[in-house]
C-alpha cells in the first residue's frame, strides 16, 4: 500500500495534513523531523510532506533537515512538498534565503498563479489561500521556479521538477484554502503517482489488533467514560478487542451538563449492555477543590489530578476483585494533544488538557487509540462501529466540563444557572433543525452583573454568552450565522426562565484568533 510520510516540524496543522491525505484514499503517517533516516527508509514512502511549525529556519537550534535528506529523496525519486515552515526548510538548506519581513500575512489572501505546472493543475489564475507566516523566502536556490505569489509575498510557491521538490507558503490542508485539496491531490496523484488504497475499515481492524497485542490475553483495562463520542468510541473499540475485561468508570465530577450523569448510565448499562460499568459520584470533592479558583490553567490542573486520583481510588477498590487491571484508556484525540504540545518537540503550547496532566506516580499504563484522529474521523468510525446516533451527533464537550465555561470561580449556584441556560439553547437549536450542522453550541457564564428590568422590578444579574461555531476539524472555526429570530427566541427564554440571568450576548469571534472554548 502506498504511503505518504509527513515530517513534523511542530505545526498545529500537521495532523490535519495527514487527515487530508487519508481522506483522499492514501495512507499517511507522521514522523518527527529528527527521526533516523533508517526509519524513513523502512516506511518506503511514495511521497513526503514537510509540515509547518512555529520556529524560524534561520534561528539557532531550529528544527531542520540535512542535505543528505534531499539526496535520499532525489536518489529514490521521492517527491517532497514543503508547507509553510517546510517550504522554508527546503530553500534554506539548498542555498536559498529566508528572512523575517515587517509585513506579515495571516488569514485569507489572494494567490496569483504564474504559468502552468502540475502542482496547480486545473486551478484558476487566482485562488484564495490561507496564510500564517512572518518569514519569507527572499532568495531562490538554483534550479527552482516561482509558481505563485501574493501581494506581499513574491515567492508564495515554487518547484524544481527535476529534483521533485515543491513548496507552498500557505496551508492547503485547512478548509480556509478552498482549493487546497486539489493542490494536495495534484501532488499525491499527478506528481507522486500514489494509488487510492487506504480505507477507514483498515484503521479499525489495525487498532483493535494493536489493543489485543498491547493488553494481552489476561490484563484488564480501566476506561474513563464520559459518554461523549471520543470515550464512547474508545470504549467500543476496546470492548471489541478484550470484551468484559474492560471496566468503564464514569465519574460525576459535578461539572456535567443537566441530567448527563443519568443519561450516560442509561446509555451504557441499558442500551449498550456494558457489564462492567462503574459510577462514581465525586461532585463534592471536585467542587470543594475548585472553590475560589480563578485561573483556568489551575482549574484544569486540579480537575486533571482529582480525576486521576478518583480513578486510582476506584481502581484500588476494583483490584481487590480484579488484580490484573494494568491499563487506563483515554479518549484523547489529536486536537487535545496539539494544544498541549504533545505531538512534537518543536510545538508551541496553547493550553493544558486534563487527559495529559497525569501525575508522576501514575500507576496505570495509558492507552489512547484515538490520539491521532480528529473529531469527524472519530464520528465516522463510531458510525461503522454502531455507536448510537445520539452519541455520534452530540457536540464536543471539554474534559474539564463546565469549569471552562464559567469564567472565574465556580460554585454550585453558577453551575445550575449555566446548566439551565445551556439546556434551553440546545433544545431550541435542535427544534430549529440546525444542531447537527453546528460543530458546537453552548452557553458561557460571565461573572458580570448588569442592570435590567422585569415587570416593575429592577434586576442586577449575570450575563450569559452564547457560542455557536461551524468547523470541520476544530483547528479553525467560524462563528455560526444563526437566524436572528432563533437567537431572539433563545435569549428571551433564557432571560425569562433562568433565574440569575438578565442579559444574553452572542459571540461573533472566529478561531483563530479566538479559541472555541473561553478558557
Amino acid at each position: 500500500m502506498d504511503n505518504v510520510l509527513i515530517i513534523d516540524f511542530g505545526g498545529q496543522y500537521t495532523h490535519l495534513i495527514t487527515r487530508r491525505v487519508r481522506d483522499l484514499g492514501v495512507y499517511a503517517e507522521i514522523l518527527p523531523f529528527d527521526i533516523n533516516y533508517k526509519k524513513i527508509k523502512e516506511t518506503k514512502p511514495k511521497a513526503i510532506i514537510l509540515s509547518g511549525g512555529p520556529s524560524s529556519v534561520y534561528e539557532d537550534n531550529s528544527p531542520n533537515l540535512s542535505k543528505d535528506f534531499f539526496k535520499f529523496t532525489f536518489d529514490n525519486k521521492i517527491p517532497v512538498l514543503g508547507i509553510c515552515y517546510g517550504h522554508h526548510v527546503i530553500m534554506q538548506i539548498l542555498g536559498g534565503k529566508v528572512e523575517q519581513k515587517q509585513k506579515k500575512e495571516y488569514g485569507k489572501v489572494n494567490l496569483k498563479i504564474l504559468g502552468e505546472n502540475l502542482l496547480f493543475d486545473t486551478l484558476g489564475k487566482e485562488e484564495i489561500v490561507w496564510m500564517s507566516h512572518g518569514d519569507q523566502i527572499t532568495k531562490m536556490a538554483n534550479g527552482f521556479k516561482i509558481y505563485a505569489k501574493t501581494e506581499t509575498c513574491p515567492i508564495a510557491a515554487y518547484g524544481n521538477e527535476e529534483k521533485m521538490l515543491f513548496g507552498v507558503q500557505f496551508h492547503p490542508e485547512v478548509v480556509n484554502t478552498p482549493k487546497g485539496n486539489i493542490i494536495l491531490e495534484n501532488f499525491i496523484f499527478k506528481i507522486a503517482n500514489c494509488k487510492k488504497e487506504w480505507k477507514m475499515e483498515n484503521w479499525i481492524e489495525q487498532t483493535i489488533e494493536n489493543i489485543i497485542n498491547e493488553v494481552g490475553s489476561d490484563n484488564r483495562v480501566i476506561l474513563g467514560l464520559s459518554g461523549g463520542i471520543d470515550s464512547s468510541v474508545t470504549a467500543i473499540l476496546i470492548h471489541k478487542a478484550i470484551g468484559d475485561r474492560l471496566h468503564s468508570i464514569f465519574v460525576n465530577n459535578g461539572l456535567l451538563r443537566k441530567n448527563e450523569h443519568i443519561d450516560v448510565q442509561n446509555t451504557f448499562e441499558s442500551k449498550l449492555n456494558f457489564k462492567n460499568f462503574h459510577y462514581v459520584d465525586a461532585e463534592n470533592l471536585f467542587l470543594e477543590r475548585l472553590k475560589d479558583i480563578e485561573d483556568p490553567e489551575e482549574k484544569r490542573r486540579i480537575i486533571g489530578h482529582s480525576f486521576i486520583e478518583v480513578f486510582e481510588h476506584k481502581t484500588i477498590e476494583l483490584e481487590k476483585t480484579y488484580p490484573d487491571i494494568k491499563y487506563l484508556a483515554q479518549g484523547t484525540i489529536y486536537p487535545d494533544r496539539v494544544e498541549t504540545s504533545a505531538t512534537s518537540k518543536a510545538s508551541a503550547k496553547i493550553k493544558s488538557h486534563h487527559n495529559l496532566t497525569l501525575p508522576d506516580n501514575m500507576k496505570l499504563e495509558i492507552i489512547e487509540p484515538l490520539k491521532d484522529l480528529y473529531k469527524d474521523e472519530v464520528r465516522r468510525i463510531g458510525m461503522k462501529l454502531g455507536v448510537p446516533k445520539e452519541i455520534i451527533t452530540r457536540h464536543p464537550f471539554p474534559g474539564p466540563g463546565l469549569a471552562v465555561r464559567i469564567i472565574g470561580p465556580i460554585d454550585k449556584e453558577k453551575l445550575e444557572i449555566l446548566r439551565d441556560a445551556d439546556e434551553i439553547l440546545i433544545e431550541e437549536i435542535k427544534n430549529a433543525g440546525v444542531y447537527e450542522s453546528l460543530w458546537q453550541a453552548f452557553c458561557v457564564f460571565l461573572p458580570l452583573k448588569t442592570v435590567g428590568t422585569m415587570g416593575d422590578y429592577r434586576t442586577y444579574e449575570y450575563i450569559c454568552a452564547i457560542r455557536a461555531v461551524e468547523s470541520l476539524d476544530v483547528m479553525t472555526a467560524n462563528f455560526a450565522k444563526l437566524d436572528m429570530d432563533l437567537l431572539e427566541k433563545i435569549g428571551t427564554r433564557i432571560i425569562n426562565e433562568v433565574k440569575g440571568i438578565n442579559r444574553v450576548v452572542y459571540d461573533i469571534s472566529n478561531k483563530p484568533p479566538s479559541t472555541i472554548e473561553y478558557e
